[in-house]
């Protein structure tokens, strides 16, 4: 999706001041005119304590495992972000909200778009920077978790920032799905007999990368048994490595790879990989090792939704093997 040119960036608005002293007057505006009951919670946020009051009626969110909570909540948000590398939202989640807004990429924000929603919450992302931060919360409570996305468990932090955010009735649905994916994936390991090794690589444009180990996507093949190879190709820090190198293919050498793609073609994908010289010459993997994942649920996404469906992958791919 192409953002309109009133996008709020990292680097600020593309305006200048005039527009922006407009644009503060509309958010003021906005802002007078929001419905919130008297009863408040605080919310601990990486900017500190946010009361919010009531149950919040007309929800933005701006990070695809925001949505996730939400969705999960039986809170439909009015308007959210893409998928990375799409212009909707993830497969996984489209069906249950197929006329929502879009409002940006997880990377820039439609300023004017969001303002026209009149949300009354916004869940942003980790790691939203404090400019942003302050002019979001002009507009509504604005909730940026502190818990980093580059952690194992970091999602399920987030993931009760957002629902307490959202009120008691999401926090305990919450907690519901978060005790049943901790027993799928128990149950998972408690199948494996032996300990089997697993990586998980992203094919894109420009070459094969290995994943980081310390994201949702790992940390619940960890909790399911696993054991990882290929995170010390990821520098710090990142979220990937770079492109491999037919010398580095080795290292992702498992009994399982899990080959993500960031649309639909990773049975095309898989069958690319396993024609690969540098692929046919690894000493553990062949082609039954390979497993086509959706790159926009396992690589993009997190949540509780989407931990549901990221196990029944690791189920199927189980069964098939």
């Amino acid at each position: 999706m192409t953002v309109s040119s009133t996008a709020f960036t990292a680097r600020g608005m593309t305006r200048p001041a005039w527009f922006k002293q407009g644009l503060m007057a509309t958010l003021a505006v906005a802002l007078m005119g929001a419905s919130l009951s008297a009863e408040a919670r605080s919310v601990e946020t990486a900017y500190g304590e946010l009361d919010i009051e009531g149950t919040p009626q007309r929800v933005v969110t701006l990070y695809e495992g925001a949505l996730d909570v939400a969705v999960a909540s039986q809170v439909m948000p009015l308007g959210t972000v893409t998928t990375r590398g799409g212009d909707g939202v993830a497969s996984y989640i489209q069906p249950q909200v197929p006329d929502i807004k879009i409002i940006g990429t997880p990377r820039e924000f439609n300023l004017e778009a969001i303002v026209a929603l009149k949300p009354d919450l916004i869940l942003a992302p980790p790691g939203l920077d404090k400019t942003q931060y302050q002019l979001m919360s002009r507009l509504a409570p604005t909730v940026v978790p502190s818990a980093s996305a580059l952690s194992q468990q970091g999602w399920k932090e987030q993931s009760r920032v957002y629902a307490e955010a959202l009120g008691e009735t999401a926090e305990a649905e919450l907690e519901t799905r978060l005790a049943a994916i901790d027993a799928h994936a128990a149950r998972l390991k408690a199948e494996m007999t032996t300990p089997e090794t697993a990586s998980l690589v992203r094919r894109m444009p420009g070459g094969l990368m290995a994943m980081s180990d310390q994201l949702f996507a790992t940390g619940l093949m960890a909790a399911s048994g696993y054991e990882l190879v290929g995170g010390d190709l990821v520098k710090p820090g990142r979220p990937h490595s770079d492109p491999l190198s037919d010398e580095n293919m080795a290292r992702i050498d498992a009994q399982t790879i899990f080959l993500a793609t960031m649309d639909d073609s990773f049975d095309a994908a898989v069958d690319a990989l396993a024609a690969e010289p540098a692929f046919q010459r690894l000493e553990t993997a062949d082609r039954d090792s390979l497993v086509g994942v959706n790159g926009q649920l396992w690589t993009s996404a997190s949540g509780p939704l989407a931990a549901e469906a990221l196990l029944k992958d690791i189920d199927r791919a189980r069964d098939d093997g």
